[in-house]
């Protein structure tokens, strides 16, 4: 599988999270080629400000290695991380990170700041943003074109 089909399931997760009334915002962990931990953002339906999309899939992922280093995965995500899941990705030591749309107003991988090129802080991942950024933002657009509509 190629980054751009990891991006698709990402997207599906996003979907469903959209679905279920949530900002439609989807991850996938892949290690070896395999994905090993999926998310959607479902912070409203969970009562929990922390179970944005990238956490859940860090979550499972680290269940299924049996460690909270996620050494050597790659995270990919519909929604640049926020300053939150930037966090985490680090803590997690995330290798790669992938993102489709960018986010001007919480974006933490290079849009309000660069968390990731930080130089004070003592893990940094590779960062490549916009792969299917049009159609992961849409996603979000239409998403909030309906829920302004209501």
């Amino acid at each position: 599988m190629q980054d751009e089909d990891f991006m698709r399931i990402a997207m599906a997760l996003a979907a469903e999270a959209a679905s279920q009334g949530e900002v439609p915002v989807g991850a996938v962990v892949v290690k070896d080629g395999k994905v090993i931990g999926r998310g959607r953002n479902a912070p409203i339906s969970l009562n929990d400000p922390t179970a944005h999309a990238e956490i859940q899939a860090m979550r499972e992922a680290a269940r299924y290695v049996g460690n909270y280093r996620l050494v050597d995965c790659t995270l990919y995500v519909t929604l640049e991380p926020c300053a939150m899941c930037s966090g985490a990705i680090q803590h997690a030591r995330i290798s790669r990170l992938v993102y489709g749309a960018s986010d001007p107003k919480t974006g933490c991988c290079g849009s309000v700041v660069n968390l990731m090129e930080e130089p004070k802080l003592n893990h940094h991942c590779e960062v490549s943003n916009g792969l299917l950024a049009t159609e992961c933002g849409a996603l979000l657009s239409a998403f909030f074109k309906l829920r302004r509509a209501k």
